[in-house]
């Protein structure tokens, strides 16, 4: 199979192109919110780091507790349609807050982020399982390594415009931006073709059949390791960058970058665009047969490293530089395991797949946050330590995936026929 570039596949795949400008109009929107609940938490808190590293995990656990249903849902209903729900209900739901103003403590705060990702949960893996059937198997790598670049440039042009925004225009302006934009990327989405699945002999959605089809996905794919071992992929990294995405915030709070919002935004934007060049630069050694086994945990262990890096480092303009590395190494390994999940995922099963997938990232990596926050929180550790103490953990996965797991990752594909991607 002959590559395809990114150029090509936006020109010649309309239905790719379609998805992709109305997830970053969407992305895009995302991070003017989560900056705000950010800021709003540290508001009413007096910048407690406990109450900061709440609004990741409350996100986190909360898309962990429906992503089995989620996923489900992408197997047996319309993706297209799930996608168009998703981005309507984010955008009603900012419409309620700012019209009633419910913006006003800590709970609140939590509340909002919690519905935003209840409104939001079905899309992730609705695109997740979409994206094959708009794609061919030639165009399928170089279409997520596009979208892992496009979610990253959404954040880092998202958080930056989005701190600016609240620094300058305020908060609730920020909030209205982003109803705005999930409104546009709804409205681009309607424009796709139908796509998957194929609901032809689907039964009733009765509580027994949902809960046999969720317990399904999960014995599908404890009965398949080439999959079980991809669905922890994220969350290898997330055992470590959790807390690394809460620490940013830390830092962006220390650095003098700016105002808070502003200094997030900047260290967002950092992150943002290294986790979109990691996957884009990087795909060439993805289409490396002889060398697939290894990278998942070469990216892991990399990101830690860096993260060791900041840890002992000063707060300058080189610490934009280290962070672009370190995510630019979490978004190679996002797009790695997500290409080869789709590739071995049946079609029929893709959701549930992509729910367990993220089940496990977002888990771990609320566990994480909400673990770094009570160590500040309670002095049991200083950031540097807190920061050096998530990259450790990296840089362990990493080595327990080269040693583990890639030996059986090259068992399998040294049973494949070596083709050039």
């Amino acid at each position: 199979m002959s590559s395809v570039g990114y150029l090509e596949i936006l020109r010649k795949n309309p239905s790719f192109r379609r998805l992709f400008v109305a997830q970053e109009i969407s992305y895009i929107g995302d991070w003017f919110t989560v900056i705000a609940l950010f800021i709003l938490a540290g508001e009413a808190t007096d910048n407690s780091p406990l109450a900061i590293a709440g609004v990741l995990a409350s996100r986190s656990f909360s898309l962990a507790a429906v992503t089995p249903f989620t996923g489900m849902f992408a197997d047996r209903y319309s993706r297209k349609g799930l996608m168009i729900s998703s981005n309507l209900a984010s955008s009603i739901v900012l419409v309620i807050v700012l019209k009633f103003n419910l913006l006003d403590s800590l709970s609140s705060v939590y509340l909002l982020a919690v519905t935003m990702v209840a409104a939001k949960s079905v899309f992730d893996p609705a695109e997740y399982a979409y994206l094959p059937n708009i794609c061919t198997d030639e165009e399928l790598l170089t279409a997520n390594a596009l979208g892992s670049g496009g979610w990253s440039i959404a954040l880092g042009i998202g958080a930056s415009v989005g701190g600016f925004t609240i620094s300058n225009y305020g908060i609730t302006t920020a909030l209205w931006i982003d109803a705005l934009t999930f409104l546009g990327a709804a409205i681009c989405i309607m424009t796709l073709p139908q796509g998957g699945p194929d609901i032809s002999e689907r039964k009733n959605a009765t509580p027994r059949v949902v809960t046999k089809e969720i317990t399904d996905g999960w014995k599908y794919i404890f009965q398949k390791p080439e999959i079980r071992r991809l669905v922890i992929a994220k969350a290898l990294w997330s055992s470590g960058g959790g807390a690394q995405i809460f620490l940013l915030i830390m830092i962006g709070m220390e650095a003098g970058f700016g105002d808070m919002a502003a200094g997030i935004g900047i260290l967002f934007m950092a992150r943002g665009f290294g986790s979109g060049f990691g996957p884009m630069a990087g795909r060439p050694l993805m289409a490396n047969k002889k060398l697939q086994p290894y990278l998942i945990g070469l990216a892991v262990g990399t990101s830690g490293i860096f993260y060791i890096i900041i840890s002992f480092m000063e707060w300058s303009n080189l610490l934009l530089v280290m962070i672009f590395i370190a995510h630019a190494a979490s978004g190679f390994n996002w797009v790695q395991s997500t290409t080869l999940t789709q590739e071995r995922a049946g079609d029929e099963w893709r959701g549930r797949v992509a729910g367990a997938d993220f089940l496990a990232l977002t888990f771990m990596m609320g566990t994480s946050a909400i673990t770094a926050g009570f160590m500040l929180e309670n002095e049991l550790l200083e950031l540097r330590e807190v920061i050096a103490l998530s990259a450790i953990i990296q840089i362990i996965m990493g080595i327990g995936w080269i040693l583990l797991a890639a030996p059986k990752e090259k068992a399998m594909f040294d049973k494949e026929p070596i083709v050039n991607l």
